[in-house]
């Protein structure tokens, strides 16, 4: 697989985002491992989960404690793979979210992540959205400490503005080694977020590229142009829209979430699909 950088870690230039694997409808436990699986046979080594991908406040860390293990049991090298992993958002409970971007919650979270991962220092580490209720500055404070500290490897910050992108840059003394908002066919409103991010250097990470869990499936009939061009290729509606944001700058790395091994084989392809400037420009225009 094609690589890409994330600060100074080379990683394949597609990710997981194994959220799928813990909230509703996740799958049973054999199925997400051999998901985890068959995404490094493929060559992903960015896996990228948080300890709010739960189903509740009684299942704080799901995703990380499953990731911890479908790692420990891959019978390959995982010493290259990066975990990524985030704070500042919570799961009460009965399926509803919450925020906490206090630096005591950051803190707490992440030694609680530490432990669940089972590592020395976390990869790379994201605050996970703001929070009204705390300045912002004081988040990304936390976050910085938790570097000086050696507790994570790389900073990041998600679902951020460029105001808050800029901000968090300086708070970091130009450490900010990643921006992660949600950017797809369907929800282009993260442009100029992405165009800062290749300006500056730092990794943009798209959430949910393909639409979302609900909306994944039917990214062709949705989009036309994506399936006329996928049709052209021989491969899916996914792999193009995949291949599209790779297409956009050197700092892009999509991190579709998957719950099967068959849909993560299928999104890492997209890293070796070359599109031409003629389909690029009708999927931009789409």
């Amino acid at each position: 697989m094609r690589t890409r950088r994330i600060g100074d870690v080379q990683v394949g230039a597609i990710g997981l985002g194994a959220m799928p694997l813990s909230i509703e409808g996740r799958p049973e436990e054999g199925r997400s491992i051999a998901t985890v699986h068959a995404a490094l046979d493929a060559g992903v080594t960015l896996i990228d989960t948080a300890d709010a991908y739960s189903l509740g406040a009684d299942d704080v860390g799901h995703n990380e404690s499953l990731i911890a293990k479908a790692l420990a049991s891959y019978g390959g090298d995982t010493s290259d793979v990066l975990v990524a992993t985030k704070g500042g958002h919570t799961r009460p409970g009965g399926g509803s979210w919450a925020l906490d971007g206090s630096p005591e919650h950051l803190r707490r979270a992440c030694d609680a992540s530490l432990k669940r991962l089972g590592v020395g220092a976390i990869g790379l580490y994201q605050f996970h959205r703001p929070d009204p209720a705390v300045p912002y500055a004081e988040s990304v404070g936390a976050i910085r400490d938790l570097l000086d500290e050696g507790k994570i490897r790389m900073a990041g910050i998600s679902n951020a503005n460029p105001e808050q992108i800029r901000q968090a840059q300086e708070i970091l003394g130009g450490r900010l080694a990643s921006v992660q908002n949600e950017f797809s066919p369907r929800f282009r409103s993260s442009e100029p977020e992405l165009r800062l991010c290749d300006e500056l250097g730092i990794a943009f990470l798209p959430w949910s590229p393909l639409g979302g869990i609900t909306r994944a499936g039917a990214l062709g009939s949705a989009h036309s142009a994506f399936e006329r061009v996928a049709r052209a290729h021989g491969v899916s509606p996914q792999q193009v829209c995949l291949a599209w944001m790779l297409a956009k700058s050197p700092v892009v790395i999509p991190i579709p979430g998957s719950s099967r091994p068959e849909t993560i084989r299928d999104s890492a392809a997209a890293a070796e699909l070359e599109l031409t400037p003629e389909e690029i420009a009708e999927l931009d225009a789409a």
